[in-house]
């Protein structure tokens, strides 16, 4: 429960994180290494098979059709996120106000990052600590058959090989980095987009999709919004993290390469981040000011999703028949319907 509630508070795809934090536990940083990518690659190809048939048939009249509905069950899973998201951490005033913001913010057309790192700096020094914080942090911490002096001597343990580890895979991490700049200066700024992305997306996969949308859609134009969803919904329809739409955009733009370097850098620093962090896993889950910025970041987030779909639904057929499925999606979401 320790390694779940310290991946909540981290960065990245938290499912992801949690797998690579049993494989430390079991074999090290190899084994974390492992137990990542293995997580995660079922979902990099399936996602790349889908996305290889995706450009090759998206013109096709009943791939329009699939994928026309598949954009109305998208609008209506984020519209029944960001509701989830509401009726959970929309504690305060504070709260419905940095949502409110954040929405607008991202409505403009502006840049998602400086309102969700606002709003979690106001939350850290002004908003009040979480009612029940994530995954129960405290409780988890008391049911966790490792007491936090196990814990630091299991950290112990590992020694200077744990830090010389996590030096080499940041060393290989940028000499691929430097290697994509002199090869292809496209696989480069893929790169470097999708960690950026990962670094900020503080409160799970979810957060990663409205930054991904503004970055592909409005900064850099790389295709519309209603590509972008085929490739939320294709990431929906595939096992794994719905950041894995990643690779979708990286093959979008830069085929297969641009897809692996994708699946690579959107989730690498949130595993750096996770090996850094486990050393001072007691003092990061008691920390209040942490438990404020996380419950910052996911209030923002509420209003970064409502405007998402307010995006999503000017990019789909208005129709009144399509206005109907969306919204009988979206009730069947609020009853228990699963996704699938």
């Amino acid at each position: 429960r320790v390694g779940v509630s310290l991946c909540q508070c981290l960065a990245g795809a938290t499912a992801m994180q949690v797998s690579a934090y049993v494989g430390l536990r079991a074999r090290g940083v190899a084994g974390a290494l492992v137990a990542y990518v293995g997580f995660g690659l079922p979902a990099f190809l399936f996602i790349c098979a889908l996305s290889m048939a995706y450009v090759a048939s998206k013109d096709l009249e009943p791939v329009l059709a699939v994928l026309a509905g598949l954009k109305l069950v998208v609008t209506a899973l984020i519209c029944h996120a960001a509701v989830d998201f509401a009726r959970g951490f929309l504690r305060c005033g504070l709260d419905r106000l940095l949502a409110l913001a954040a929405g607008i913010w991202l409505g403009l057309g502006w840049h998602p990052i400086p309102a969700l790192v606002g709003a979690m700096l106001v939350a850290m020094f002004m908003g009040q600590d979480p009612v029940a914080p994530p995954a129960s942090l405290v409780s988890a911490q008391k049911a966790s058959p490792a007491t936090p002096t196990q814990r630091r001597r299991w950290v112990s343990a590992l020694g200077g090989a744990y830090w010389g580890s996590l030096v080499l895979i940041v060393g290989l991490l940028a000499v691929g980095l430097a290697a994509l700049y002199a090869v292809d200066q496209g696989l480069f700024d893929l790169a470097v987009l999708m960690a950026r992305i990962d670094a900020f997306a503080f409160g799970g996969g979810y957060v990663s999709l409205p930054l991904m949308l503004h970055e592909v859609t409005v900064a850099r134009s790389w295709m519309s919004p209603a590509v972008f969803m085929d490739g939320i919904a294709l990431g929906h329809v595939t096992p794994g993290p719905v950041v894995m739409s990643a690779a979708f955009v990286g093959y979008v733009v830069k085929g297969l390469a641009g897809a692996l370097v994708a699946g690579v850098y959107v989730f690498s620093p949130s595993f750096l981040v996770l090996l850094a962090a486990v050393p001072f896993v007691d003092r990061l889950l008691a920390s209040k000011l942490m438990q404020r910025a996380l419950h910052g970041s996911l209030v923002t987030l509420v209003g970064l999703m409502a405007a998402m779909t307010a995006r999503f639904a000017l990019a789909v057929d208005g129709s009144p028949w399509a206005a109907g499925i969306a919204v009988a999606a979206f009730v069947a979401l609020r009853a228990g319907a699963d996704v699938l």
